[in-house]
C-alpha cells in the first residue's frame, strides 16, 4: 500500500473514532438531559406544551441557546426574585436543582430536541392588523416571521402561548422583570414593551404573532 493510501487509511480510521465518540457522548448528554427534565415535566408536561394553570409555558422545540440563557439567569437571581412575578418564582428554585453547567446545558439541549408545537390561541379581542403596526419595533431582535434572532437574544416568538407572552409584557413593562442590572437583555426588552401604551395593545401584538405562528 503506498504512502499517501497508508496515510489516508489512517485519517479515515482517526475520523470515524472521532465519530462514533461524538455519537456516544450526544446520546448520553440526550439520555441524561431526559432524566433532569423529568423534574421540569410537572409543570410543563412531558412534551413540554406548558400549562397556565402552573403558570408554566410551552417550551417544546425552544432554541438550546435561549432555554440555557433563561436557567442561568433564574439560577443566578437575575430573574424570579420580584414578589410579584409568581411564575418567576416557581420556576427559580427548580432551576437550583439543576447544579453545575452541564446540568443546564444537556436540559437545554433536551428541551430544543422536543417536536415544536404552535400552541393553541387562549386570548381575544386582540386586532391583528393594529398589532402588526406595534410589530414593527419587535423586527429587529425576534424577525419579521418571528424567528427570532440568536446574535440579539431574541427568542422565537411562535412557541409560547398566548397567554404567557401577555404576562410577560406586562412584567416588563411594570418593571417586575427585566430590572436587574445583570440582566442586559431583559432591559433592552422593556425599552421595547414600553412602546406599547397599554394592554389593548399588548393583545393586538399579540393577535398578530399568532398570525404568524399559524403561516408556519
Amino acid at each position: 500500500m503506498a504512502l499517501t493510501e497508508r496515510l489516508g487509511a489512517a485519517f479515515f480510521g482517526v475520523a470515524c473514532a472521532l465519530l462514533l465518540t461524538a455519537g456516544a457522548a450526544t446520546a448520553e448528554d440526550n439520555a441524561r438531559g431526559e432524566v433532569l427534565y423529568d423534574l421540569c415535566s410537572q409543570c410543563h408536561g412531558t412534551a413540554g406544551l406548558g400549562n397556565s394553570d402552573y403558570l408554566a409555558p410551552n417550551i417544546a422545540g425552544l432554541s438550546e441557546w435561549y432555554v440555557k440563557n433563561q436557567l442561568v439567569k433564574f439560577r443566578s437571581g437575575w430573574r424570579g426574585l420580584h414578589p410579584e412575578d409568581t411564575g418567576g418564582m416557581r420556576m427559580r428554585p427548580m432551576s437550583q436543582w439543576l447544579k453545575d453547567d452541564a446540568d443546564i446545558e444537556a436540559v437545554s439541549a433536551y428541551v430544543a430536541s422536543l417536536p415544536d408545537v404552535m400552541p393553541e390561541a387562549e386570548l381575544s379581542g386582540g386586532d391583528a392588523t393594529r398589532g402588526q403596526a406595534f410589530y414593527g419595533a419587535c423586527i429587529a431582535c425576534h424577525a419579521v416571521d418571528g424567528s427570532g434572532n440568536e446574535a440579539l437574544s431574541g427568542p422565537s416568538l411562535t412557541h409560547a402561548g398566548d397567554w404567557y407572552q401577555l404576562q410577560q409584557l406586562a412584567n416588563f413593562k411594570a418593571g417586575v422583570r427585566g430590572t436587574n442590572p445583570e440582566d442586559v437583555q431583559g432591559a433592552m426588552m422593556r425599552g421595547m414593551v414600553n412602546t406599547l401604551p397599554d394592554e389593548q395593545a399588548m393583545r393586538d401584538v399579540l393577535a398578530y404573532i399568532q398570525t404568524l405562528g399559524s403561516s408556519e
